[in-house]
């Protein structure tokens, strides 16, 4: 047993070590040119790295770790969050993040089928991916109505698309519009697709972005469970098969991020714990988001066909909007 978990670690470790690589050059250069983010600078030169000279098989393993090193760094900031602020807002938030996700399901669903006749299995896909949860919601659902290979494909490299545009874009409307940090925050949990993407373009902006920005995109995965098991009672025309596949959609990490928040709040962690679980945060983020570019295929992207991107498109642009609006006018 210890030989088969040494191997394993054993596996991992290149990747890491390329990983870390990346996240201590993109540290190093946002040090030395000033305005530059060092969250996305990982992002941009991870992407580079894997489109350039490409990842190599033995550093696979270990890049694949990105979504465990997010799904730890957002535990740890659970330690981050005023639990009276997100009270105060809770109510409002909550109603807002069901709507969002209830609308842009509908909308892309509508849209997708009636407009641009795609199959009901892609339209679906995509719904969820945009409204929920990105590729998380895609793959979840894909289990749920069981898709076959080709739209899971299509589905997941579309969404992976607008997470690079969306990552790149956010931050620069983030400079431009005059939005307070919760704000901003708020409006890019309710409107871009990914949690990694959601989290860096929210700490791109400011800490306080960054932590509302997480605890939005939270609560909008939150509805996975509930989104899986629509689906598959539409699709399993009424069997309650669904109930499992809703168990399955809750993300785990989002008890993990609620247990440490509930710590912090409640004085159970000294300030220098408190200190400690900041640093840790912030170093697994660095090292999440290196590793989420690593992971962008440009190949992958220009295959996702240009239908699912329209329907993508048209779904951000009228949730973002109206998203916005709602921001401003209510938090």
């Amino acid at each position: 047993m210890k030989t088969e978990s040494g191997g394993h670690v054993r596996k991992l470790l290149p990747g890491l070590g390329l990983v870390a690589v990346v996240t201590v050059c993109a540290t190093l250069l946002a040090d030395i040119v000033p305005g530059v983010n060092a969250l996305l600078l990982g992002v941009a030169l991870g992407a580079l790295v894997a489109n350039s000279v490409g990842v190599p098989d033995w550093a696979i393993p270990g890049v694949r770790m990105r979504k465990s090193l997010l799904e730890a760094g957002i535990v740890l900031l659970g330690a981050r969050i005023a639990l009276d602020e997100l009270v105060a807002s809770g109510p409002a938030l909550v109603g807002v993040v069901v709507l969002t996700v209830v609308s842009g399901v509908a909308f892309v669903e509508v849209l997708s089928g009636r407009i641009f006749g795609l199959a009901d299995e892609m339209g679906s896909l995509l719904a969820a991916g945009a409204s929920v949860c990105g590729v998380s919601a895609v793959t979840a659902i894909a289990g749920t109505i069981d898709a076959d290979g080709e739209s899971l494909t299509h589905a997941v490299a579309a969404v992976l698309l607008f997470d690079a545009i969306t990552l790149a874009v956010f931050p620069i409307l983030g400079g431009l519009l005059p939005l307070s940090g919760r704000q901003f925050g708020i409006w890019a949990g309710l409107s871009m697709f990914s949690t990694g993407p959601v989290t860096a373009a929210g700490f791109a902006h400011s800490d306080v972005a960054g932590q509302w920005a997480t605890v939005t995109k939270l609560a909008r995965n939150s509805m996975l469970g509930a989104v899986a098991l629509w689906y598959a009672l539409r699709y399993a025309d009424g069997k309650p098969d669904g109930l499992v596949a809703a168990a399955e959609g809750v993300p785990r990490f989002l008890v993990g991020f609620g247990l440490v928040a509930a710590a912090a709040n409640l004085g159970f962690f000294s300030g220098e714990t408190l200190a400690a679980l900041d640093t840790a945060s912030n170093v697994l983020f660095a090292l999440a988001f290196a590793g989420l570019g690593l992971g962008i295929r440009a190949r992958a992207m220009r295959e996702a066909g240009i239908t699912p991107v329209f329907v993508l498109a048209a779904h951000l642009l009228a949730i973002s909007a109206v998203a916005l609006g709602v921001v401003v006018a209510f938090f």
